[in-house]
């Protein structure tokens, strides 16, 4: 399996009260522990909300679970190309744009997605609530490389979702615990307009969602994807975050 959307929240790092919520410690102990059995061979670590822009925590979790893991970063505005190369040299894969907990600029939002590709080939990924996904959809589409978070979050989405899918963008198959439509319908939808785009990921430790991954929830990929679940699992993720 490479886990594509992971939180590790390391008590040696500073974080950012967001909506007077600071979550819980989950280290990298903690995660392996959890996912012990599983077979993750690699994957990518998020950074939320509650991390800001800051970087040290992102390194040293990358450090720390070694070959195979990436990284997906939030940026400040002023960040320069050298900071993206070098971060890029680290492991970091991919730009965060988080626009549930916070409000964006899009013209910034474009040019830094825009510019982080074109610096180190990033993709962005989006956490967006449908209604915003769908106001949101043209811009996205002139990206050059996008995955939106958590199956769209709702069934409103799915229109807006599926065209993003035709022309390219990936999908997290992750936060069954946060989303409010039917995720086996979402995931076979998604697939059967293009079989490499779902990545599944556990969204541990699934912070503020309403409830946390289960092992059961790989039952209902596999209900969803069908013989196309090793792809799902590992292989769409892997070839979309390029080996540290």
């Amino acid at each position: 399996m490479f886990d594509s959307h992971v939180h590790i929240i390391d008590p040696r790092f500073p974080l950012v009260v967001n909506d007077d919520y600071e979550p819980e410690p989950f280290t990298v102990d903690d995660y392996e522990a959890e996912t012990d059995g599983l077979g993750v061979v690699g994957g990518a670590v998020v950074t939320g909300s509650f991390q800001g822009t800051d970087q040290s925590y992102l390194l040293a979790a990358l450090e720390e679970l070694g070959h195979g893991w990436v990284g997906v970063t939030q940026l400040p505005v002023d960040a320069t190309d050298d900071d993206i190369s070098a971060l890029d040299a680290a492991g970091v894969r991919a730009l965060r744009f988080n626009l549930r907990r916070g409000v964006a600029d899009i013209s910034s939002l474009t040019e830094q997605a825009i510019r982080a590709h074109e610096v180190a080939g990033w993709h962005s990924e989006f956490y967006v609530d449908a209604g915003l996904l769908r106001s949101l959809e043209p811009i996205m589409s002139k990206l050059p490389a996008v995955s939106i978070d958590h199956l769209g979050m709702a069934e409103e989405a799915m229109p807006y979702l599926l065209d993003l899918v035709d022309r390219g963008a990936r999908v997290k198959a992750t936060g069954f615990g946060r989303i409010s439509h039917d995720p086996v319908d979402a995931m076979r939808r998604i697939h059967a307009v293009n079989p490499e785009a779902l990545m599944f990921g556990t969204d541990l430790p699934s912070t503020r969602a309403a409830r946390r991954f289960d092992v059961s929830d790989l039952d209902l990929v596999a209900d969803a994807v069908g013989g196309d679940l090793q792809a799902v699992l590992f292989q769409n993720a892997r070839a979309w975050y390029r080996e540290p």
